[in-house]
């Protein structure tokens, strides 16, 4: 199979989790408050792809534009404090449209505000996934935004763009789609070209696509390098990003069926390779567990989650959401992971099966030691 076979349009149509990033200039018409009607579009069209089993997360800018025309400003404002406001008086609005729209097909929406703060943090990273992963598994949307209400300059994004990509990276999503104003990313800015070109499709980490990218416009504060830097970042991961307009007929589901609209930026490798090469070169190792030969065995044929009965040993210092190196009993290295307890809880766990997690702690964070999705056998 080739490397545009992987990652290129086929992958969309096959796609089973897609983080989907509408700007602020959609959803507000340009800054003349939220178009309910686009919204309740694409909402639907969101419906279409849960219907067939796709699980989709909503990354929704709109809050400071919303918020911006409830309190009769015509200029975004720059001061922090400002923002901080106008997103308050904002958020309110475009959850409750989002809520009322999703339930015209039966669909429950939740509402998640992160900060940078969120998935920088090892601990907030793991409660951040872990509450999406749920929401996700019980069919809920979420619908997730930068938290400009407690949002300081040290903490911010910076856009909504960089937000998608990294939830993109959270969740180990097959796609990001980035639906802005624009038809795609061009060779040339075509406000001022009439000869520029769409680039149909191209490697999100291909250095000369940055110097195509423009800035970012009045109402946002993403213009199409945050695109192409969104891209980059969701590549990490393995995910293909999709950069096209919302106001195309039906472009979600067209962008979700292959069809060739807007830009596409392919990841260097598929995402379960990508997905190995961060977890065993990026981080390293606070702790050790020794595992038994049947954990051991385990690990290497089925690739499940390391769960406390197969554990024997602990050693280090570390806390939920550092990574461990794991060992079988004569220490040669079979895995490294990000563990959901700390050395102390989880040499009280030792050799224990999940379900006496609660009796010995008090509490269950998760009934492994390491999910899968955060284990790679090395």
């Amino acid at each position: 199979m080739s490397k545009d076979q992987i990652l290129g349009r086929d992958a969309l149509s096959g796609a089973r989790r897609v983080v989907i990033k509408i700007g602020s200039a959609l959803l507000t018409n340009d800054g003349r408050g939220l178009d309910e009607a686009a919204i309740g579009g694409w909402v639907d069209q969101i419906a279409e792809l849960h219907r067939q089993g796709v699980e989709v997360l909503l990354v929704s800018s709109g809050a400071v534009a919303a918020g911006m025309v409830r309190l009769g400003w015509h200029t975004r404002p720059g001061a922090v404090h400002e923002l901080q406001a106008a997103a308050a008086v904002g958020q309110n609005g475009l959850t409750q449209c989002y809520e009322q729209h999703f339930a015209r097909h039966g669909l429950v929406t939740a509402q998640v505000l992160l900060t940078h703060d969120d998935l920088s943090n090892r601990k907030r990273y793991l409660n951040a996934l872990s509450a999406l992963r749920t929401l996700v598994g019980l069919r809920v949307v979420p619908v997730i935004n930068e938290n400009d209400t407690v949002v300081t300059d040290e903490i911010r994004f910076g856009d909504n763009d960089t937000l998608g990509a990294l939830v993109a990276n959270l969740l180990e999503a097959d796609a990001l789609v980035i639906l802005t104003d624009q038809e795609g990313l061009f060779d040339a800015d075509p406000r001022h070209d009439p000869h520029a070109k769409l680039i149909a499709e191209g490697d999100a980490d291909d250095p000369a696509l940055a110097a195509v990218a423009g800035g970012g416009g009045a109402l946002g504060r993403g213009g199409m390098s945050t695109k192409v830097q969104a891209a980059r970042l969701a590549a990490r991961s393995g995910a293909v990003t999709v950069i096209a307009s919302g106001r195309q007929p039906d472009a979600i589901n067209r962008i979700m069926a292959g069809e060739a609209l807007g830009t596409l930026l392919r990841p260097e490798q598929a995402p379960m390779a990508a997905r190995k090469r961060w977890l065993a070169g990026q981080l390293q190792s606070r702790g050790t567990l020794t595992l038994d030969a049947g954990a051991v065995k385990v690990l290497r044929s089925q690739g499940s989650s390391l769960l406390p009965v197969g554990v024997k040993a602990v050693s280090g210092e570390f806390r939920r959401g550092d990574m461990v190196l794991c060992v079988d009993e004569q220490g040669a290295r079979v895995a490294k992971g990000l563990v959901n307890y700390g050395a102390e809880e989880a040499g009280r766990l030792l050799g224990q099966p999940s379900h006496q997690i609660a009796a010995i702690l008090g509490y269950v964070e998760a009934p492994e030691l390491i999910h899968r999705d955060n284990l790679v056998v090395l």
